[in-house]
């Protein structure tokens, strides 16, 4: 591993200012960052830790506020997401083991722009919001529009996710399931985030491709037809065949495209009758 500088900013604008410098990389849990380094994927001359900016809180008041800094393991634990957004504490029991849930953050899981992970496709079907700091003040994005391709965001240099922000559930009902090709908390060949409301059916792939998509198409035949079986059999061939899928080491593409179709199927049935 390279020398590197470690600054621990004790304010938000501070740690901005620092993120500004050439080779400056923000450190929030670290968990995938540091195995790039190991790796010498990643050099950075400047490690920016975000410990100290109080980006911890889970507040539900009608939506539901993540801080950034908020652990994975947190969130799962969190007595207030088990009752109004209980498909999180469900998508998360699976992601990863529990030390890296312990230590892995929510903003640097979405930062991190590794199409493998399972809460962007989730907070893009539940249509999250994720606000942005950086040097002219702050924006908010919905959380898909943070991703521009494999492991490429859509963050400047010195822009940190601060907060997320959830909408109420309501009435709406939403799963999310993966398939591993080894345990249970392993990469996924595939990744399905399905949530419906009243008639409209918000769906969102990932893994499978290079960032976490829409499948607009399956949303368009599953309108109003979610109890349909043949518009079920419609929606999962349009969802294969409306995106680029590409073979990589968890499966090829004829068989991920085979996992798109089945897996649609099952979210769409977990969303109607969720297991708690």
């Amino acid at each position: 591993m390279s020398p590197f500088e470690f600054a621990e900013p004790a304010s938000l604008s501070q740690a901005i200012t620092l993120l500004g410098g050439d080779g400056a990389r923000p450190l929030s849990g670290g968990t995938a960052l540091m195995l790039m380094m190991k790796a010498g994927v990643l050099r950075p001359a400047r490690l920016v830790s975000l410990r100290r900016l109080g980006l911890e809180k889970i507040e539900a008041n009608g939506e539901l506020r993540i801080g950034a800094m908020t652990t994975l393991g947190e969130l799962e634990r969190s007595a207030a997401v088990k009752q109004g957004w209980p498909v999180i504490t469900r998508a998360l029991r699976t992601l990863s083991n529990v030390r890296v849930r312990n230590v892995a953050t929510v903003g640097g899981a979405l930062a991190h722009a590794d199409p493998h992970m399972d809460l962007p496709p989730l907070l893009s079907a539940l249509e999250a919001r994720a606000t942005i700091a950086g040097p002219g003040g702050e924006r908010t994005v919905p959380v898909e529009a943070l991703y521009a391709g494999y492991l490429e965001s859509t963050l400047a240099r010195n822009e940190l996710i601060t907060r997320i922000h959830i909408p109420p559930m309501g009435k709406r009902r939403a799963a999310y399931m993966k398939c591993t090709t080894r345990s249970a908390d392993d990469w996924p060949a595939v990744g399905m985030a399905v949530v419906i409301d009243g008639d409209e059916v918000r769906v969102v792939v990932s893994a499978a491709t290079d960032k976490p998509t829409r499948l607009v198409g399956a949303e368009k035949v599953l309108k109003g037809n979610i109890n349909d079986e043949k518009a079920l059999r419609r929606a999962a061939d349009a969802a294969s065949e409306e995106v680029q899928i590409e073979s990589d080491l968890h499966g090829s593409a004829a068989y991920k495209k085979q996992l798109v179709r089945v897996y649609l199927r099952r979210t769409i049935d977990e969303a109607r009758n969720p297991v708690h």
